[in-house]
């Protein structure tokens, strides 16, 4: 089982990758990490949040099939990989699944919120822990991430419970070997990278808890790719990637499946990370403003979102891999 925080970097490790994309003089020496991952790879996936309509077993199989490398598991109380609703014979069917397909299993998708009140923060880490078990029991070599936004609100207004809580969480999945990946998301609490390495560096970068980046919740924000960037990668352990645009009617960014608006330069963030020393895998999301709509067809979309992002690793040079 793994016990530690995936794709992390050693210092030189990070600097040297800083230094080769230019973005050292942004990155400050406390938010380098100590251990160093070795895979020369990174992966591309697809969450089946979606491919809500499928199961978990056919998800995997049309996913290998299209040709990606790996997959995260939406395990919202709606989707099929929901860790309340599983029996062992469905578990081991998933397991037979990745194996037989090689599809790596980097993230389970959860939709968490910190609460003041202890009786419900005690059922989220009952919640946290169940789902870490289930990641052990699908892939016990190399456990996901799983990874969460943490609601609405004013960070500042917000900041004190979450470092409350978090704490908690992370103890909780770290306790199965499993890490806490905590997704700055548009209009929540926690909306940007500056505040969750805040988070994790004022309750002393505990080792199961780290960040998912997600440039579109950045994107029109005078948040440039490039220092969004520098401040996530120390403690990143899952990318997400889908695009913004601005819808002309309303005057409000929404969001559309990643590469289709042409406008966030996916090969470059590919780069940046991985002169930086991340490993890890690269996720292709569906936004719920997507898949809600009316004959929306998500094995056509998954389709899509490979067509668009595959080849952006050679066009950034790097390597992908199961």
């Amino acid at each position: 089982m793994q016990t530690s925080s995936p794709h992390c970097f050693s210092r030189r490790h990070v600097l040297k990758g800083l230094a080769l994309t230019g973005l050292a003089s942004l990155a400050g020496p406390a938010r380098l990490l100590s251990a160093a991952g070795a895979e020369e790879h990174m992966t591309l996936g697809f969450s089946t949040y979606g491919l809500k309509d499928l199961s978990t077993v056919d998800a995997i199989r049309t996913l290998a099939g299209i040709g990606y490398d790996a997959v995260e598991l939406t395990v919202w109380g709606e989707w099929d990989a929901n860790p309340e609703t599983q029996t062992p014979e469905k578990i081991a069917q998933i397991r037979q699944a990745l194996e037989e397909t090689g599809l790596e299993l980097t993230s389970l998708m959860e939709n968490l919120t910190p609460s003041e009140d202890d009786a419900e923060h005690q059922l989220t880490l009952e919640r946290l822990s169940l789902s870490a078990s289930l990641g052990v029991e699908l892939s016990p070599e190399k456990p996901p991430v799983i990874q969460t936004t943490l609601g609405g609100g004013d960070f500042e207004k917000k900041k004190a419970l979450y470092l409350k809580r978090l704490k908690d969480w992370a103890t909780a999945t770290g306790d199965k070997g499993v890490t806490l990946a905590i997704k700055p998301h548009r209009g929540g609490g926690l909306s940007q990278p500056a505040e969750a390495v805040e988070l994790i560096e004022e309750l002393g970068k505990p080792e199961h808890l780290r960040m998912c980046y997600d440039y579109s919740h950045y994107d029109f924000r005078d948040l440039p790719m490039e220092e969004t960037i520098a401040t996530a990668l120390p403690y990143t352990a899952h990318i997400a990637v889908k695009d913004a645009v601005m819808d002309e009617k309303t005057g409000k960014v929404r969001f559309v499946n990643p590469g289709e608006s042409g406008r966030i330069d996916y090969a470059k963030l590919i780069r940046l990370f991985h002169d930086g020393g991340y490993r890890g895998d690269i996720c292709t999301e569906v936004s719920s403003q997507v898949w809600r709509r009316e004959g929306y067809d998500g094995v056509t979309a998954a389709k899509e979102c490979y067509a668009r992002i595959a080849p952006k690793f050679e066009e950034a040079g790097v390597k992908r891999g199961r």
